[in-house]
């Protein structure tokens, strides 16, 4: 293929990827999105061959044998892959783009390399003598021998000394334990100047970790199936699958020596720079935290345009760990104490929004959620600051310059606060952290998180080939046969899995719960009948769950779902779409759907909108919907519709999800949606409506909760019963009246109560001030017995009004069984040295308990009532 020198411009190179592989009569293909949602094993795409993984397992038919795209992937974890390693080096990321081109069954390994090396050196016109391929030695335990098959290949390109072995760690290509697998054949690149390169062969740097010899390309040969006993079978239909770093090929391409330096992430530095009024290049630490930043902001950024917004659970975590690492490199080395990232976000889109329209449509959304949690996070670290200063204090009090290392896990654990910050201000105060002990609370956690998530999975038995078909749609039972079934052990508890050739049962996917039933032997009636207790998708396919298999796994066996749980699921389902079309109606078209959950029980909708809604929209929300279910609405679908057409009739298609060639159109009236799922078949059926929570779960979006049908009803029916109880209650049949006219007789009530307690504490206090005692010159006020903590506050606080010179308040007060230090001192006694906070610290350990304050005030909760008394001697007797 010729053509003329590449302008290097990473927009560019990108589409000259595309064009020379669709003149290679590959389909080129969208990325899929970063965030994986209805896949049990990954949280987010960590490789091209993700969205091709079920083609790859033969799950699904091969629409088109050749492919080729740009796919955003995100790794936090593995080879070269540790978060805190991102940022200091010149060529490791978080999120990067990966080039790929495939073929399921078409080409091999000739042509895989003849298209490698004809891409990178005529079409880039990269320095053939720069560049060093890679071939699987071989592994004599598996039986395996060398790939002389693509070394062969490659020579016609490379002289032999250029074509190097390597090991199975660098030159085996897996998916995982189990699954597809083969040699791959990597491309290395020595970008040096040339007088290095005449000190030292690049031959010898290649898989060495050099920054400047470098992995670009790798070209995977999948020609074997891993089996759970770890043997190996050849795969019927070979695949290649071939992944080529986007960030590091513009490097190479612009005559860079780091990632950074490439027009993908400079745009971001520099705006960074002029935002925090750094300068790229002036110091090591700050360079390292703008690279963190630009790094770390296309991979937030990405996340929430998915789907994905920052939490505390699984991918939402990671996304929100990520954020806070950026935050704070900002705080430490860039002084940013106010939120800033998120006013990266037009130069992210300037940059990358023509190849990515996400982050255009998603730019608002993106920056609100980034700002609040930025802002969030830099709350967290001044009240990190204030628990680690407190620590220091008491290792100080305690003659330790040490800090346990549980203290520091319980600040990073429970409260985000990072480790590097926390060693940071340790140093500042000539202080060490007990690392040791750090890392195993930390290894501690992770076992936990490891065994509770530990699963075993077996072989799959393989009782016959072919097909799933799905006809739950049209049915809820169907007869069928087992394909195939395995073991699977959980925290100690086994079941198996099996999949059948034709399922009416829905799989767990897009929000909606899967399906429960059972299935029994067609030759037996109910005899011999198993549950199936639920129903999942893993690589397209349905997986049953049942707690034990048929006497005969080749019977042929009647499959019923339980339909009264999958009709009361279908309406909750239904009702999200009504739902969905009125908040759209009533907010404005601002409105998307960000999640959503079905059940049996109830239903729940995530969605973009920037303000608490007010009860008259609730209100005007749910009367749209019950209009909607009023009119009786036939559900009008349309299967198998490829997706251009699809969306030419208006149906809405959601943000993060992957929608294959064809589709499925949901209709009901003027709702119209993109969706897998089932549903009711017309709205009458759903009964009723009524929404029961709304909040927000993120900056820029809202949850509301709901319940739908006979869910529904059984709400109303609580709360007519809950009406009707407290009119019994209040013998009254008009209750606005009834509680106003409580409402009033309780504030009378306690206006009386608040006038006794005032009075009764003014007299307390009058009797504590007639047994003032004189100790060394200064006032010394004490109040023993049971009082509540809030009345000896309110004393001490007057007292030190009245008394604003040489005044000391001790308290040793128990009330309902909580005994209670208080201790108040004057400011010039606190001037003098005097340290209230450090004084009731310390005597707290008679109590049996703990507290602090301020110089001036402080106060201690215990547990032993008993050493009141030598807490209280202890306290005054710091007055000399």
């Amino acid at each position: 293929m010729k053509t003329e020198k590449l302008q290097p411009g990473a927009s560019q190179i990108r589409q000259s990827f595309y064009d020379f592989f669709e003149s290679k009569n590959h389909k080129i293909v969208p990325s899929a999105p970063m965030v994986i949602r209805d896949d049990p094993t990954l949280m987010f795409t960590n490789a091209g061959m993700n969205q091709f993984k079920d083609i790859i397992l033969g799950n699904v038919p091969v629409t088109y044998s050749r492919a080729a795209d740009s796919q955003k992937c995100l790794r936090v974890s593995g080879k070269h892959n540790d978060l805190e390693e991102v940022g200091h080096d010149t060529y490791h990321h978080t999120m990067f783009e990966m080039l790929g081109n495939w073929s399921f069954g078409d080409y091999f390994k000739k042509e895989a390399i003849e298209y490698a090396w004809e891409y990178l050196t005529e079409v880039l016109q990269l320095d053939k003598n720069r560049l060093y391929v890679t071939v699987f030695e071989g592994s004599p335990s598996e039986n395996l021998s060398r790939d002389g098959e693509a070394a062969a290949y490659w020579a016609n390109y490379l002289p032999e000394s250029r074509i190097i072995n390597g090991s199975k760690k660098d030159n085996f290509w897996e998916m995982g334990d189990t699954g597809p697998c083969g040699p791959c054949s990597e491309i290395h690149i020595d970008i040096r100047p040339d007088g290095e390169r005449a000190k030292t062969d690049g031959l010898t740097l290649v898989n060495r970790d050099h920054p400047q010899v470098i992995e670009i390309w790798n070209l995977v040969f999948m020609q074997f199936n891993r089996k759970a006993d770890g043997s190996l079978e050849s795969l019927p239909n070979k695949v290649i699958d071939t992944g080529m770093g986007f960030e590091r090929l513009c490097m190479a391409v612009q005559g860079k020596t780091s990632n950074y330096d490439t027009d993908v992430f400079q745009p971001l530095i520099a705006e960074t720079g002029r935002i925090t009024g750094c300068r790229y290049g002036d110091s090591p630490r700050s360079d390292v935290a703008m690279r963190v930043v630009a790094d770390h902001i296309r991979t937030i950024a990405f996340s929430i345009a998915d789907g994905q917004l920052p939490s505390n659970a699984r991918a939402g975590y990671v996304i929100r760990r990520i954020l806070r690492r950026a935050v704070r490199y900002g705080y430490t080395f860039l002084g940013q104490k106010q939120a800033f990232m998120y006013r990266l976000i037009p130069a992210l889109i300037d940059s990358m929004g023509d190849a990515y329209g996400e982050l255009t449509d998603q730019k608002i959304l993106i920056e609100k959620v980034v700002k609040e949690e930025e802002e969030s996070f830099l709350r967290t670290l001044e009240n990190g600051i204030k628990l680690l200063d407190k620590t220091v204090r008491e290792a100080e009090t305690a003659g330790t310059n040490r800090i346990a290392g549980a203290d520091a896990f319980v600040l990073y654990d429970t409260y985000g606060f990072p480790l590097d910050l926390t060693e940071l201000i340790l140093r500042e105060h000539k202080m060490e952290l007990d690392r040791e002990g750090f890392d195993l609370e930390m290894q501690k956690q992770k076992e936990r998180a490891r065994n509770a998530a530990a699963v075993e999975t077996g072989d799959w038995v393989n009782i016959r080939g072919g097909e799933q078909e799905f006809v739950g749609y049209d049915q809820t039972s169907a007869v069928a046969k087992i394909l195939r079934y395995r073991k699977v052990k959980q925290k100690n508890a086994g079941f198996y899995q099996v999949v059948f050739d034709r399922t009416p049962f829905y799989a767990e996917m897009g929000g909606q719960a899967g399906d429960s039933g059972a299935f029994a032997p067609c030759r037996c009636g109910n005899d011999g009948r198993i549950e199936i207790f639920d129903t999942k998708r893993e690589n397209n396919l349905a997986v049953h769950f049942v707690q034990r298999l048929p006497e005969n796994p080749e019977d042929e066996f009647l499959l019923e779902v339980n339909v009264p749980k999958r009709r009361a699921t279908e309406c909750n389902h239904t009702a999200t779409h009504l739902l969905h079309e009125a908040l759209r109606n009533v907010l404005g078209n601002h409105v998307e759907q960000k999640g959503s959950s079905v059940s049996p029980d109830v239903l729940r909708f995530d969605f973009s909108h920037f303000q608490k809604l007010t009860d008259e929209e609730i209100r005007r929300v749910e009367k749209q919907v019950t209009a909607k279910i009023r009119e009786d609405i036939v559900l009008d679908e349309l299967r198998h519709v490829p997706i251009a057409e699809a969306k030419k009739t208006g149906a809405m298609a959601l943000f993060g999800e992957k929608y294959g060639e064809d589709v499925r159109v949901v209709r009901f009236g003027t709702s119209v949606e993109l969706c897998g799922g089932t549903h009711i078949a017309s709205t009458g059926r759903i009964g009723t409506f009524r929404i029961t929570g709304e909040s927000s779960i993120a900056a820029g979006v809202r949850r509301i909760e709901a319940i739908s049908g006979e869910a529904c009803e059984n709400y109303l029916y609580l709360l007519q019963d809950t009406v009707r109880d407290l009119r019994g209650l209040l013998n009254n049949t008009d209750l606005q009246q009834a509680v106003r006219k409580y409402i009033e007789e309780n504030a009378g009530l306690k206006k009386q109560a608040e006038e006794f307690v005032k009075e009764r504490t003014q007299r307390l206090k009058q009797l504590i001030i007639d047994k003032k005692e004189n100790r060394n010159g200064i006032n010394l006020f004490v109040i023993k017995g049971s009082y509540p903590a809030e009345i000896v506050k309110d004393i001490a606080f007057q007292l030190r009004g009245e008394f604003p010179e040489k005044m000391c308040f001790a308290g040793a007060t128990s009330f309902e069984s909580k005994p209670v230090l208080t201790l108040m001192i004057s400011d010039d006694l606190a001037k003098g040295g005097l340290d209230a906070s450090q004084i009731v610290r310390e005597a707290a350990k008679h109590i049996k308990g703990g507290g602090g304050g301020q110089a001036h005030f402080a106060t201690a909760g215990g547990k032993d009532a008993d050493g009141l008394l030598p807490a209280l001697e202890e306290m005054t007797g710091k007055l000399g």
